[in-house]
């Protein structure tokens, strides 16, 4: 049996349900007790600039609510980091964000932005909030993590998950070697994004890997099965995979 995978759930389109018409349902926080009751180990949460989805309340009742851990998604501005030092999430996830974009579409250019990726970081690590960058499975980007000082990456697997024949299986081998490479250097790597039922098994299956970040796939399913059963089945493949 290999490392244990760790599930985080992303609650964002909880929330988008929720802001269509601006009902106090359905509640987040009634969502987070199934999800873990089902056996998450964490849950993910994407505080954006435009408010779409989140809300800054949001983010307050959920850390006094949950029993597991909370990963805080963020942009690299001032205003979320001021919000960061606040909430004090055990973990946060620096992403790049666009007004105009469905959802992120891609990850952090941190070469082209070290300066102030290392400026966040390292505010977030002195006061003992571990940070990982949300960056494409990339060995140049990889090079730069240490020097910024984060802990751990999130592998952007969008382009995987989007891919078919020859195109996917490309991504899937620049997954890996970004993997290893990153394990190499002592980097915790998890990964996540258009993660769902079908394409999540064969990136669980990567040894090296200690978290997934799943979220919007779980919401679709759970208008089916309800959360927590949508929980107990991405947990399910996940620990199929590492068998």
């Amino acid at each position: 049996m290999t490392n244990k995978l760790e599930l985080g759930v992303n609650i964002d389109h909880i929330a988008t349900l929720r802001q269509a018409r601006f009902t106090p349902y359905p509640s987040i926080l009634e969502a987070i007790s199934l999800i873990e009751a089902a056996g998450a180990d964490a849950i993910t949460l994407h505080l954006r600039e435009d408010r779409r989805h989140i809300q800054d309340a949001d983010v307050y009742a959920v850390r006094k609510h949950l029993n597991t851990r909370m990963n805080l998604e963020m942009a690299v501005t001032d205003e979320m980091l001021a919000i960061a030092k606040d909430v004090m999430p055990e973990d946060v996830c620096l992403v790049p964000e666009k007004r105009e974009e469905l959802t992120t579409e891609g990850g952090l250019d941190i070469i082209r932005h070290f300066d102030r990726t290392q400026k966040v970081t390292q505010a977030l690590n002195e006061v003992g909030i571990k940070v990982s960058l949300f960056i494409e499975p990339n060995i140049e980007q990889i090079k730069k993590v240490a020097e910024i000082g984060a802990p751990k990456i999130e592998l952007h697997t969008g382009t995987y998950a989007n891919a078919t024949g020859k195109a996917k299986q490309n991504e899937f081998q620049r997954i890996i070697a970004a993997t290893e490479f990153a394990q190499a250097e002592g980097i915790q790597v998890n990964a996540g994004h258009g993660l769902d039922y079908q394409n999540t098994h064969a990136i669980a299956a990567i040894p090296q890997l200690r978290e997934l970040n799943i979220g919007h796939a779980m919401i679709a399913r759970a208008i089916f099965v309800g959360i927590k059963a949508a929980t107990e089945e991405m947990l399910a493949i996940m620990h199929t995979a590492r068998q």
